[in-house]
């Protein structure tokens, strides 16, 4: 029998596909599980990857959040340009409620992963550094959603994802683009005046300059416990089985 108010969280993620069972304390209840984002990420792909480790969960749970990278509405992935063209317009919370019997929820990653972290004060951005570039605003705990930072032009012709994004990481290396991290961090500010800014993502842990005060460093495990809080402060409607 499921805990009350145990959920499955499902981070959809350019390069890896993970879930976790966490309690409606933030506590994991589960083993975190994992496979490699397969290439191409089509819709096929994607959700065969995603039946084999809803195999492997054996605990119960009571619903579904799911972090995709993309902008998604109404748990529908509008774009996805990490993955595969095929995900535009597909009925991904559907799918999935279906396939686990479970009210399911599904909203852009970024923005998953900033309900795990975020105070509710004020205006708060989560980044994520990963395969692309993840960005999340919050105004006194609300969530804006879909704001795709990451497509705006920042330097030199360069989006904020080809800056920074792991390509860029890998083609520069990890002194430049630490460099270009703080640049980064360091534009944001006055264009929203954040309280705080909370760096998340794979790439996180790979930020080796200092970081100003109001500038938070998140363990990548938050892009899936945010998948709790979802249930809490997100108002649109969950998709039913």
């Amino acid at each position: 029998m499921a805990e009350k108010g145990a959920t499955l969280c499902i981070d959809v993620g350019g390069t890896g596909l993970k879930m976790m069972v966490v309690a409606r304390s933030g506590k994991a209840l589960s083993e975190r599980v994992r496979v490699e984002t397969p290439r191409p990420a089509t819709v096929p792909a994607v959700l065969r990857a995603l039946r084999g480790l809803l195999k492997q969960v054996t605990t119960g749970y009571e619903r579904v959040s799911v972090g995709f990278p993309g902008v998604v509405v109404g748990s529908i992935v509008q774009t996805a340009p990490n993955l595969h063209r095929s995900f535009e317009g597909y009925a991904l919370g559907r799918t999935l409620a279906r396939l686990t019997g479970r009210p399911t929820r599904v909203l852009n990653d970024a923005g998953v992963q900033g309900h795990a972290v975020i105070a509710g004060e004020g205006t708060e951005l989560c980044v994520t550094l990963g395969t692309g570039f993840g960005f999340a605003l919050y105004v006194d705990g609300t969530y804006v959603p879909n704001i795709e930072l990451a497509h705006h032009p920042f330097r030199a012709g360069r989006t904020y994802e080809e800056y920074v994004g792991n390509a860029a990481l890998t083609a520069v290396g990890r002194r430049k683009w630490n460099r270009r991290v703080r640049r980064v961090v360091r534009q944001l500010g006055p264009i929203f005046n954040y309280r705080v800014l909370y760096l998340g993502g794979g790439n996180a842990r790979k930020v080796s300059i200092e970081l100003p005060d109001n500038v938070r460093r998140v363990d990548n495990v938050a892009g899936l416990l945010g998948g709790v809080r979802l249930w809490e402060r997100e108002l649109t409607e969950p998709v039913m089985p």
